[in-house]
Parts: structure tokens; sequence; C-alpha cells
């Protein structure tokens, strides 16, 4: 029952609880006292609202940061990755594989913000080694929601 309610409210955090029950095929009071398990459990960690802040009209710059780091002996990546978590800016913090170690994901109002964030907090850190920016230009899906819809290229197609 728990995998079938956190796939209904990952994709729907706002159904109530007696129409999950119906969709899952559950008694309501079950599914109920699940939900209130599952979170005091920290499984289900937080409900969020997906924005289209460009539909909105609100200018954002998110920044998808590669850090590369060494890691602190005895903690591994953990206590660098509590140090940047910490930071207001930040929106997650990921341990990755690949050419840098952790992906750290921040929002801000402009280029310049973002930019001051890396140079005067992200970078000057013990541990960081190095980071590359990448800005996000345009969101086409997030979370499983399709945030732009992209037009259909109507030209001929030539052989």
């Amino acid at each position: 029952m728990r995998e079938k309610i956190l796939q209904v409210l990952e994709k729907d955090a706002r159904v109530d609880t007696e129409e999950l029950a119906i969709r899952i095929g559950e008694d309501p009071d079950a599914v109920a006292a699940e939900i209130t398990a599952m979170e005091k459990e920290n499984i289900i960690s937080g409900y969020n609202t997906m924005i289209n802040w460009e539909k909105a009209g609100v200018e954002k710059v998110t920044a998808m940061i590669e850090v590369s780091v060494t890691p602190q002996r005895g903690m591994g990546f953990d206590a660098i990755a509590r140090k940047i978590y910490q930071y207001p800016e930040v929106d997650s913090v990921s341990l990755i594989s690949g050419s840098c170690d952790l992906m750290v994901t921040i929002e801000g109002t402009t280029l310049k913000q973002v930019a001051s964030f890396v140079s005067e907090k992200l970078s000057l850190m013990d541990s960081v080694i190095q980071t590359k920016t990448n800005f996000i230009l345009k969101r086409y899906k997030d979370h499983g929601i399709v945030m732009a819809e992209t037009k259909k290229d109507e030209r001929i197609p030539m052989s």
C-alpha cells in the first residue's frame, strides 16, 4: 500500500485522502494512517508545488553547479554537502558520479546574484577544488511535468 500511496502523491500531492483511497482500492482510514506514519518516518519529506515562473512573469535564474571537492577524513562527502546545503540560496545538493562530486542547484533573481554566490561563498570553501556553473535556459519538463510545449516542426521533410 505504501508504494501505491507514494506513486499517487508524487504526481498529485493535492489529492485528498478519500480520492487517494479510491484510486488505490484501500480504506480511507488506513490510507490516512499510512500517510501519517510515512510523514513521521520522513519517507514523505514535504509537499511541493510546481510553478512555471516564466508563465507567471517572474524572472528567476537557476544554476546547476558541478562541484569537485576533497572529501574529509572520516566524513566523506557528507560534511561538505552539509556546509553547502545550509546556504538559503541552495535548493538541492546531490552526490553524483562522473567528472565532479556534487551537483548543487541554486536559484537567484539575477546572473550576478548566482555568480556572487559561487565566487564569494561556494568557491572559497576549504574542501572545494573546482566549480563549473551551468545555467538553465529553458525548462521543458521538470519532475514529470511538462513546463513548456515545444512547437511542432512544420517544415516539409527533404529526402
